[in-house]
């Protein structure tokens, strides 16, 4: 007993825990919490460089006490010029000092006095995205050039070329495209290096194929995209990105279990529900309007009261069992907030914001003889600045692997369709989100290739732009996700989209797995303009 009282919030010690086949391993982990049940000690423990789903409550019998590290010291504040308490001097800080003084005081103090600063208050830390910037293709124009690109398919067991380089043709030729009935001369990129890794020899022009014929990458394209690196997401919302995991109560997962209808759902993460809930074995929710409970007993009162058996608001999409309801979070505040509360057990990267009023909430749901149940959600600001058109995204863990996950985010696309906009999600997104967005993203534009037919004997061409107004994906996503693929190369003076034989049946296979599909023929939905409608 004397051994457990050394162990306190902070150590570090290896714990015992079955990986996935099974087996006992060791990894390092930190107590984040100390708690004493029965007579009984019990740690909460956070797995170092393991996904804090796994987070969990364990007994003494599983700490490895031999290798217990104490926690370390906090480092002091550095001090300036002997006095504590002081932060250290920077360049920035001297001149906002003398801008400050200078503004304060036009004459110059006597001596012997110091003029007192204005304190400043503590500056906001940027948040970095899970998704990687936006960064220029090393191949792709500059804002100034026009350039073409041709999309079609490799063979697998095609020969890679080497171009020449010190050529004097390749540095004067000039390339004519065909679009529609203009024409214009391209030129090629002068002492550019060239990708080895397209169908091909530098000697013959590559054999034209049956498909459409469009232009790829234009000066407009790769100014836009240059543009729209993304930058740290706004701090509002119902759900508004975390900054710091510094609280450790936030740390901790403070529910056990949650009764959703007919299922039972064990949270990943903290929700902020009332703290007497909190230490119940089982957190009840009406499945229609989320409300929250403290027993079986109080639930089935409660549903001989309710009358809800769908989410409020409208309903704007039905395809067979599938349904879509929008909700306004200003008129529907009660149950958008007690949404926000169930979506933060799932979702690590967001913090719970209660002003649901600047938001739209779409549930969606399957419907059965007892009503439509809740499967997954997203919610979307009425006005954004940043074209964002998902704030926050969730399938529930019951309905997660089966495709609903695409579907939201398919769903989401076609409202900025209908809005004749295009859109992204905010960042940063869950690892779950960041994966889901990536196959997504990479569907879509595939399938759009892939439908490209060539004209008079052409290969097919297709902009940036245009890829962007027929899937209202945001263009900076349309290009991260050609280079997710590393589907860009560049020849003979021309950025050609390469689709290997491997990326072709890959993405034949995906696409014959994905059955659900959003209708549009189903949705019924006309956009508002907010800003017209003053306060929400």
């Amino acid at each position: 007993m004397a051994d457990t009282l050394e162990v306190i919030e902070g150590c570090r010690l290896p714990v015992l825990r079955k990986n996935q086949e099974n087996e006992d391993e060791w990894p390092l982990a930190e107590i984040l919490s100390v708690k004493e049940v029965a007579s009984r000690k019990l740690y909460y423990v956070h797995y170092i460089d393991f996904n804090k789903r796994l987070d969990e409550w364990v007994t003494p019998d599983r700490l490895d006490l031999k290798k217990l590290q104490l926690p370390k010291k906090e480092a002091k504040t550095p001090t300036k010029n002997g006095l504590p308490g002081s932060r250290p001097s920077s360049p920035e800080r001297d001149v906002r000092k003398s801008l400050d003084l200078s503004l304060q005081t036009p004459t110059a103090p006597p001596r012997g006095k110091t003029v007192p600063t204005p304190k400043r208050k503590a500056e906001s830390v940027s948040l970095t995205t899970q998704v990687p910037p936006v960064t220029s293709v090393p191949s792709l124009p500059g804002s100034t050039e026009v350039t073409q690109a041709s999309v079609y398919p490799s063979a697998r067991d095609s020969n890679a070329f080497t171009p020449k380089s010190n050529s004097r043709d390749d540095h004067d030729q000039l390339s004519v495209t065909t679009n529609g009935t203009s024409r214009r001369l391209i030129p090629s990129q002068p002492g550019r290096k060239r990708k080895a890794n397209c169908v091909g020899t530098d000697e013959k022009p590559v054999q034209p194929l049956p498909t459409h014929s469009y232009t790829l990458l234009s000066a407009q394209d790769s100014q836009d995209s240059s543009d729209g690196i993304p930058s740290a997401p706004r701090m509002t919302g119902s759900l508004v990105s975390d900054r710091s995991h510094d609280d450790i109560i936030t740390r901790m997962k403070n529910i056990d279990c949650i009764e959703l209808g007919r299922h039972r759902l064990k949270p990943w993460y903290f929700s902020p529900y009332p703290q007497e809930l909190t230490a119940l074995p089982i957190l009840y929710l009406c499945e229609f309007c989320l409300k929250y409970l403290k027993s079986l007993k109080c639930l089935q009162r409660h549903l001989t009261k309710c009358n809800l058996r769908h989410p409020p608001g409208n309903e704007i999409y039905r395809k067979g069992t599938i349904s879509f309801f929008e909700i306004d979070g200003r008129k529907n505040k009660t149950y958008s907030q007690n949404l926000c509360l169930l979506a933060k057990c799932f979702l690590d990267h967001k913090t719970l914001y209660y002003d649901t009023d600047p938001f739209l909430f779409y549930v969606m749901t399957e419907y059965d003889s007892k009503g439509f149940h809740i499967v997954g959600y997203f919610s979307k600001e009425k006005e954004s600045t940043e074209d964002y058109n998902v704030a926050c995204i969730l399938t529930l863990p019951p309905y997660q692997r089966r495709g609903y996950g695409k579907l939201l985010i398919e769903f989401s696309y076609e409202l900025s369709k209908v809005e004749g906009k295009t859109g992204t999600p905010e960042k940063p997104l869950s690892d779950l989100g960041l994966l889901s967005y990536r196959s997504y993203w990479s569907q879509t534009i595939l399938e759009i290739l892939m439908d490209l037919k060539s004209d008079n004997g052409e290969r097919p061409q297709i902009t940036i732009n245009e890829i962007s107004e027929i899937t209202s994906v945001k263009k900076e996503d349309v290009i991260s996700t050609l280079q997710y693929l590393n589907l860009i190369n560049y020849y003979k003076g021309q950025y050609i989209l390469t689709l290997s034989e491997d990326i072709v049946e890959g993405h034949e296979r995906a696409m014959h797995k994905r059955h659900l599909r959003i209708d549009p023929k189903c949705l019924h939905f006309t956009p508002k303009d907010w800003s017209k409608r003053g306060k929400w």
